[in-house]
């Protein structure tokens, strides 16, 4: 999962009632669990196929508007308004602010130029609080399996070389393996309904399915690449180390069945992975580095 910060023009309106401003980013990037995604307008007002952290609305008419930014997971989001590339500024823009979680805020009132001026706005939103303070904990096994085998580790060459991934470790596990929440905590966002695997970066970076849990000290856990229709919580749901949260699988940008797991923190409107301490009743798991790009081994 790696990610680039990349600005996505939700919105191009003339003046009318209740415009739309279509979904807010995405965090994708890496193999791309975390690279901001292009948001689609739809007829609906939204893109089908794009998870959304945040949906930016316009409200108003005339001289007188309001951007209102609607978090849609459960747990806090930092959001960065401004006006779209190449159109004139606007008061008060560009702004920042974190949203808690399912809330909804009116970030800022807007007065265009002129009534017949177009608005256009860009929305970028990533998980998380950037004043959390992450704590060293102990966390256990993602998984309920007897054999421990990593098939990329941190640092790896393949697809943990960038600050979303390079702590994240990958465990080859058959498809349907039980997963479990390594800490206890708060489900925040699910994906659930991606089917397939591919080596496209474009087209599988962003299909993998995962649960992203919310801790008590702001740090987030995601598991990634899970089996279709394997997501087994919902978003608001608490849960506790070792409980049963999906099945392993080998969708979106995947060579082979596995998980990917890895506990990151929000650096300011930026992803950053930190490293996770599993311990397994045999002791601390410890990676052993190989030469070839398919990963290390984990050792007790």
């Amino acid at each position: 999962m790696r990610c680039l910060r990349l600005p996505v023009v939700i919105l191009l309106l003339v003046p009318v009632l209740n415009a739309w401003a279509g979904p807010g980013v995405n965090w994708r990037t890496g193999w791309q669990l975390d690279r901001p995604a292009p948001a689609t307008a739809a007829h609906d007002g939204l893109a089908t196929d794009v998870p959304v952290l945040a949906v930016l609305t316009l409200e108003g008419a005339g001289e007188r508007w309001q951007a209102r930014v609607d978090n849609r997971v459960a747990g806090p989001v930092q959001v960065a308004l401004q006006p779209a590339a190449g159109t004139p500024p606007l008061p008060g823009l560009p702004m920042q602010t974190v949203i808690a979680g399912s809330a909804s805020v009116v970030m800022t009132r807007l007065h265009p130029l002129a009534v017949s001026t177009a608005i256009r706005l860009d929305l970028t939103a990533v998980p998380g609080d950037p004043a959390a303070r992450p704590q060293d904990v102990a966390y256990q096994l993602p998984f309920d399996a007897a054999r421990i085998q990593v098939s990329q580790a941190p640092q790896g060459r393949f697809s943990h070389s960038d600050p979303e991934n390079r702590d994240a470790i990958d465990f080859a596990l058959p498809e349907g393996t039980s997963v479990v929440a390594a800490r206890a905590g708060t489900v925040m966002q699910v994906q659930a309904g991606y089917q397939g695997n591919g080596q496209d970066r474009h087209h599988d970076l962003a299909r993998a399915n995962l649960v992203r849990v919310l801790h008590e000290d702001g740090s987030m856990a995601v598991y990634a690449h899970l089996q279709h229709n394997g997501v087994l919580v919902r978003p608001g749901e608490q849960v506790q180390a070792g409980q049963h949260i999906g099945l392993s699988g080998n969708t979106g940008y995947s060579a082979a069945p596995h998980l990917h797991f890895a506990v990151q923190v929000n650096a300011g409107m930026r992803l950053r992975s930190i490293p996770a301490r599993i311990v397994t009743p045999q002791g601390e798991l410890r990676f052993a580095r190989s030469l070839d790009d398919a990963g290390p081994s984990a050792l007790p």
